[in-house]
C-alpha cells in the first residue's frame, strides 16, 4: 500500500472512531435522561425509520405504556414527553446503524481496489463483526429493563460500554499504525520500562471505565455526593451491606462508587508519576506530546468527575465525564503506540 492509500484508510478509520465517540456521548445522554427503554423492539432494518404519522406515534406510545418503566415510573407521561425520550434513544440507535454503513461500504471499496494491506483484512473484518455484536449487546441490555424491574442490568451495561471501548481501541490502533512511521531515533533504555508503565495505565483506565458503568447502572452517583471523603468516611459504612460479601462490588451502589473512586485515586498517583518518568526519558517530540496530553486529559477528567459528583450528576456534566473517559482512553492508547514504534 502506498503512502496515499495508507492515509486514506487511516482517515476512514478515524472517522469511524469519531462516530463511535458521538454514539457514546448520545448513549450517555440517553441513559441519563432515562430514555433508553422508550423503544421496546429491536428492528435493525425496519427500525431505522421513525414514526412518521400520528397513528405511528400512537402505536409506539401504546407499546411503551405496556412496559414496567411506564407502569411503575412514568404513568404521568403524555405522548409529547414520550417523543422527547424516544428521540434520544432513536438517535443513539441510528448512530450505531450509521457506523455499520460507514465502516462496511468503504471497507468493501478499499478491499476491491486492493488499498488495504493483506494482514489488515482479517483485523478489519473482525472489527465489523464486533460492531454487529455490539448492536445485539445493546438490545440484550435494553431487554433487561423491559421485564419486572424498569432498570437495565448493570452487568449488561458494563458489557455494552466495554465492547464500545474495545471497538474504538481496535480501530484507533490500526489507524495509528497507518499514519505513524517508525521513529529514526534509537529506542532509549528507559523507554522499555516506560512502555510497560503505559500499558498498565491503559488497562487501569479501561478498568475504571467498567467500574463507572457499574456505578451508572446502580445509580451510585446519587449517593455520597461529597469529596474527597464519602460523607466523612474513606470507606462507606454500607460498603458490605450485601451477602455474600463479594456481591457488593457489583450490586451495591455505595461499593460501586468506592471502587470507582479508588481506581481514580490510583491513577492520581500513577499518571503524574508516568509523566515525570517521561520527562526523564529521551523521547521524540511526538511521544513527548502524547505524554503531556495524557496528563492534561486525566486532569480534566478528574475535574469533571468531581464536579459531576458534587453537583449530583447533572446531565451535561455527566455526559462530558463519559465523553472524557473515551478521550482519556484514546490518549493513553496514543501514548502506548508512540512508545511502541520506538522499537
Amino acid at each position: 500500500m502506498d503512502h496515499t492509500g495508507r492515509r486514506a484508510v487511516a482517515v476512514w478509520l478515524f472517522v469511524c472512531c469519531l462516530m463511535v465517540f458521538a454514539t457514546l456521548v448520545v448513549g450517555g445522554v440517553t441513559r441519563l435522561t432515562h430514555s433508553g427503554l422508550s423503544i421496546v423492539r429491536w428492528q435493525p432494518i425496519v427500525g431505522a425509520v421513525p414514526p412518521l404519522s400520528r397513528s405511528d406515534w400512537q402505536v409506539a406510545f401504546a407499546q411503551y405504556q405496556k412496559t414496567p418503566e411506564f407502569l411503575q415510573v412514568n404513568r404521568h407521561m403524555d405522548i409529547g414527553e414520550f417523543k422527547h425520550i424516544f428521540w434520544w434513544e432513536y438517535a443513539h440507535r441510528l448512530l450505531g446503524r450509521s457506523i455499520g454503513v460507514v465502516f462496511l461500504l468503504p471497507f468493501l471499496y478499499f478491499l476491491a481496489r486492493r488499498r488495504i494491506e493483506r494482514q489488515l483484512v482479517p483485523r478489519l473484518a473482525g472489527i465489523f463483526v464486533l460492531g454487529g455484536l455490539q448492536g445485539a449487546m445493546g438490545w440484550y441490555m435494553v431487554s433487561s429493563g423491559l421485564v419486572d424491574d424498569p432498570r437495565v442490568s448493570q452487568y449488561r451495561l458494563a458489557a455494552h460500554l466495554g465492547l464500545a471501548f474495545v471497538i474504538f481501541a481496535a480501530m484507533f490502533w490500526v489507524a495509528l499504525g497507518l499514519v505513524n512511521e517508525r521513529e529514526e531515533t534509537p529506542r532509549p533504555g528507559r523507554a522499555a520500562a516506560l512502555q510497560r508503565f503505559a500499558a498498565w495505565l491503559a488497562l487501569i483506565v479501561f478498568t475504571m471505565v467498567e467500574a463507572g458503568a457499574f456505578l451508572a447502572g446502580l445509580h451510585g452517583g446519587l449517593a455520597y455526593n461529597t469529596f474527597p471523603a464519602m460523607n466523612g468516611h474513606f470507606v462507606p459504612p454500607d460498603m458490605f451491606a450485601l451477602s455474600p460479601w463479594f456481591a457488593n462490588f457489583f450490586n451495591n451502589p455505595s461499593a460501586a462508587q468506592f471502587d470507582h473512586r479508588l481506581i481514580a485515586w490510583l491513577l492520581i498517583l500513577l499518571v503524574p508519576s508516568f509523566w515525570l518518568s517521561s520527562r526523564r526519558t529521551a523521547l521524540p517530540p511526538r511521544a513527548r506530546l502524547a505524554a503531556n496530553l495524557l496528563l492534561l486529559a486525566f486532569a480534566l477528567q478528574v475535574g469533571l468527575g468531581i464536579a459531576t459528583l458534587l453537583l449530583v450528576v447533572p446531565v451535561p456534566l455527566a455526559a462530558c465525564h463519559q465523553a472524557g473517559a473515551m478521550v482519556l482512553f484514546a490518549t493513553v492508547l496514543w501514548v502506548n503506540h508512540e512508545l511502541r514504534v520506538l522499537r
